[in-house]
């Protein structure tokens, strides 16, 4: 079992014959690489963890209205309302367990990371916020079409039977959940607030994985967002999980798990 990043969340990831991409997003506005359309277009099935604008509205562009896209009622709302193909989509709500070639995928409830006042001042004073001010309300505007409840954002364990990967969306985790312990890889959105290294402590601390990846951490939409420091990740993954490996991902790189 492997998998690639593609930049902000999206993964394939792989195991025998079977793909699965995660959180398709095309980069439409951060000025990068673009995505392998080719490679991203073999995944048999797309999973969505919460359908904002950057896990969810591209998605059209990589499954051709063919390949089953996995999504909460209120992504297939919102697909119906931007004008996005909702024939393709299949609900799935936590607690659901699906079956794709040599992967299953259990899903779980998790919760959004919310701005924290640092992270929001932080935007807010920026030289490159105001320069770019336009193009702020413009992504604004358009992410206001993509708004969701914190029932919509999921968690998704991905085995091949011998292989574990926990995937969250956005960093927050269900209270009342009690998720999976020990998978081999913890995928780690490292984005929202100012020091991400301390909101993945109780992560490392329920969910005590073999090692640590982190996504979402470039810079999918500037000005609004920046490149996030993973510096503190390495050290606070040896502090609380010794001996688990901790590494942040080059985009279009296969991992093994």
């Amino acid at each position: 079992m492997r998998f690639k990043w593609y930049g902000t969340a999206t993964l394939l990831i792989e195991s025998g014959d079977t793909r699965l991409l995660v959180d398709p997003y095309a980069k439409r506005y951060a000025r990068r690489a673009p995505v392998p359309m080719d490679e991203a277009r073999t995944a048999d099935a797309i999973f969505v963890t919460h359908p904002h604008l950057d896990h969810f509205a591209d998605v059209d562009a990589f499954s051709e209205g063919v390949r089953p896209v996995y999504v909460s009622a209120t992504g297939i709302s919102h697909a119906k309302k931007n004008g996005l193909d909702s024939g393709c989509m299949r609900l799935i709500a936590a607690g659901d367990e699906i079956g794709v070639g040599a992967l299953t995928v259990r899903v779980y409830p998790a919760r959004h990371c919310s701005f924290d006042a640092a992270t929001i001042l932080r935007i807010l004073f920026s030289p490159r916020t105001w320069l770019h001010a336009a193009d702020c309300i413009s992504l604004l505007a358009t992410a206001a079409h993509y708004r969701i409840d914190k029932s919509d954002v999921l968690a998704f364990e991905i085995t091949d039977g011998a292989k574990t990967a926990m995937v969250f969306g956005s960093a927050g985790m269900d209270a009342g959940t009690v998720y999976p312990c020990g998978a081999d890889l913890l995928v780690f959105p490292y984005q929202g607030r100012a020091r991400m290294d301390r909101e993945l402590v109780p992560f490392l601390n329920a969910l005590k994985p073999k090692a640590v990846t982190i996504d979402h951490f470039d810079d999918a939409f500037p000005p609004i967002t920046h490149r996030v420091n993973a510096k503190r990740l390495a050290p606070t993954v040896g502090r609380y999980l010794p001996g688990a490996k901790a590494f942040v991902p080059e985009e279009n790189v296969w991992y093994d798990i």
